[in-house]
């Protein structure tokens, strides 16, 4: 049976048990009262009937009662139960359009806010993250296949003109493959990363963010020379709970992107390490290019390098601050961005903060 109709047959039951009970009331405190037999009809005096006549005159017009309560339960309760399940129709009719494919349709459900109305706004703003996944998933596979197929072209072509010229320097054909193959692995092991964070599948342990910022700053202490930066790491222990892999991937991306994206031979990189309340920050500041806020806004997209920041010598693969993104948003921390005054980008990350236990 459909919800419909058990919502009917439950209030034409109902109504046919209140009149029930409103009989058998009736019964216990006056029917019974009343005499077996009849008395007067003789004189004066008035006409007491007995309880059989009362029952032999009431008898047919309860049951015509109850037969009235059952049909007005039945189609009140149709109605009624109709009323009360729209709503619930509209939500059936978006899902299944949504298991079509189509998510742009929105419920947009009126009235007041009760369950249905709840339930409705909840699978409309499930809809909207949905679609917006799905398209941020659809653009950035269409980037990763453009990405991908770049290496693959060139190499084609290299060797097309390796097999036409047979008189070129094989070494140097083979220094320009070895370019394009490391390319096309970094881009590779970055899509494995960003996939690998996206799923959040990996075990928690404590990091301290400080310990992470110095290694890196250790790591990436020979380009920072070679480019004329000056690395400074610095502040106080920020424990959290995370990937120490991931976490550590994190801080080399930001650093190195604050090293490579420095103009002139007098830059500068900030990383420094702090507690503030129950959250612990990261925060990684360079020096560069003046950045407007609206293309700011729009370095953590995948494949997004910034074109008034790119350097022919080091312009990556594009994932940098993609998987930067996505390592934060799976330790439920926050990253933002923002362009110094002077020049260049600051980015802060903010996780929980995590005692450490002895």
């Amino acid at each position: 049976m459909s919800v419909r109709l058990k919502l009917t047959l439950s209030y034409a039951g109902f109504l046919m048990a209140a009149g029930a009970l409103l009989l058998a009331t009736v019964w216990v405190f006056l029917l019974r009262y009343v005499p077996d037999q009849a008395r007067g009809g003789v004189g004066p005096g008035p006409f007491m009937p007995s309880r059989s006549d009362l029952l032999d005159a009431f008898a047919p017009r309860a049951a015509q009662a109850l037969a009235f309560l059952l049909v007005l339960g039945l189609v009140g309760g149709w109605f009624l139960a109709g009323r009360m399940l729209a709503p619930l129709s509209r939500i059936t009719h978006a899902t299944r359009r949504a298991a079509t494919g189509s998510l742009s349709h929105r419920i947009e459900l009126e009235g007041r806010r009760d369950e249905f109305r709840e339930l409705a706004d909840s699978f409309d703003a499930m809809l909207a993250r949905l679609e917006a996944h799905v398209d941020e998933q659809r653009r950035f596979a269409a980037n990763a296949s453009h990405e991908l197929r770049t290496p693959l072209a060139v190499t084609q072509t290299l060797l097309d003109l390796a097999r036409k010229d047979t008189s070129r320097d094989p070494a140097e054909l083979v220094d320009r493959l070895y370019a394009v193959n490391a390319r096309a692995i970094d881009l590779t092991e970055a899509l494995l990363l960003l996939s690998r964070a996206e799923q959040g599948a990996f075990s928690r342990e404590q990091v301290d963010l400080s310990l992470l910022a110095e290694e890196v700053a250790e790591t990436l202490l020979p380009l920072a020379e070679q480019r004329g930066v000056t690395l400074t790491t610095s502040g106080d222990i920020a424990t959290t709970s995370g990937s120490p892999s991931l976490l550590l991937q994190m801080t080399t991306n930001l650093v190195h992107n604050a090293i490579v994206h420095n103009v002139g031979d007098d830059g500068s990189v900030w990383v420094v390490t702090g507690v503030r309340g129950a959250e612990v920050l990261l925060t990684v500041e360079n020096t560069g290019a003046t950045l407007t806020p609206q293309l700011v806004s729009t370095l953590v997209e995948p494949f997004r390098r910034g074109t008034d920041r790119i350097h022919s010598d080091h312009s990556g693969v594009g994932l940098g601050l993609a998987i930067v993104d996505h390592i934060v948003r799976a330790h439920d921390g926050s990253l933002s961005l923002a362009p110094r005054p002077g020049g260049g980008l600051c980015v802060t990350v903010r996780f929980t903060a995590s005692t450490v236990v002895e």
